[in-house]
């Protein structure tokens, strides 16, 4: 992507001044992993076992969410995808679209995806839990255990290159720390040998307009890490 075209990308973040990639990353460590989680994985996929994943999805009722949702959000984007976002859980407008990440965060994620230089097509996207929770409340830890099957067997069939962990619950709950979301950015972790990298929630991001600056910084650090990863 040109700097033009990627600069109207980040004007639409709202960042009005480009942060070159070497600057930005100062001061940032790329060392070891500070976080390493390993959960185990199910054996290796078939081809089938996407779709027949996603009707289990559909109608699953480990949970009492099964009861107050309007329908499960699976995720959305390219199931071979190199990058693979795990947000928190669906909102009103998921919940009634069936698609993670819609409405104002939803636009601007999409922004966000594009200022990286990739289409939204070319990511996938999906939540720690695929209900609604009612008034969308946080996530009961036996609605994330419920779950977390779900997510295990889409990272095995997925197998991305890097995982951003979208807001701070999503962060704690995928490397299994109680940690604030600022102590937990800026760092590369690791899930299942997998390089994770946390950023701001979108919705967050609207609410708190000048940390959009450290949102982008977050996004090269995620970009230069994947790179180093294909040399």
């Amino acid at each position: 992507m040109d700097n033009a075209l990627r600069l109207k990308y980040l004007e639409a973040m709202g960042i009005d001044v480009w942060v070159s990639r070497t600057s930005a990353q100062a001061g940032q460590s790329l060392s070891s992993p500070v976080t390493v989680v390993d959960n185990a994985l199910p054996a290796m996929p078939t081809i089938g076992d996407w779709d027949a994943l996603q009707a289990e999805v559909a109608n699953c009722k480990k949970c009492t969410l099964c009861e107050t949702r309007t329908q499960t959000v699976f995720g959305t984007g390219n199931k071979n995808a190199d990058w693979l976002l795990i947000g928190e859980a669906p909102g009103q407008h998921e919940d009634e679209q069936g698609k993670p990440f819609v409405g104002n965060a939803g636009h601007l994620l999409t922004e966000m995806i594009r200022a990286m230089g990739l289409m939204r097509e070319e990511v996938f996207i999906t939540n720690i839990i695929k209900c609604r929770p009612p008034r969308n409340r946080d996530p009961h830890a036996d609605e994330v255990e419920s779950c977390n099957d779900y997510l295990q067997r889409q990272l095995a069939i997925i197998q991305p290159k890097i995982i951003l962990a979208v807001g701070r619950i999503a962060a704690q709950t995928l490397l299994n720390t109680d940690l604030p979301l600022a102590r937990l950015r800026g760092k590369v972790h690791s899930l299942n040998n997998t390089p994770l990298v946390v950023v701001y929630h979108p919705a967050y991001l609207l609410r708190s307009l000048p940390e959009k600056r450290k949102a982008w910084q977050d996004l090269l650090l995620a970009m230069q890490t994947i790179k180093k990863s294909e040399d």
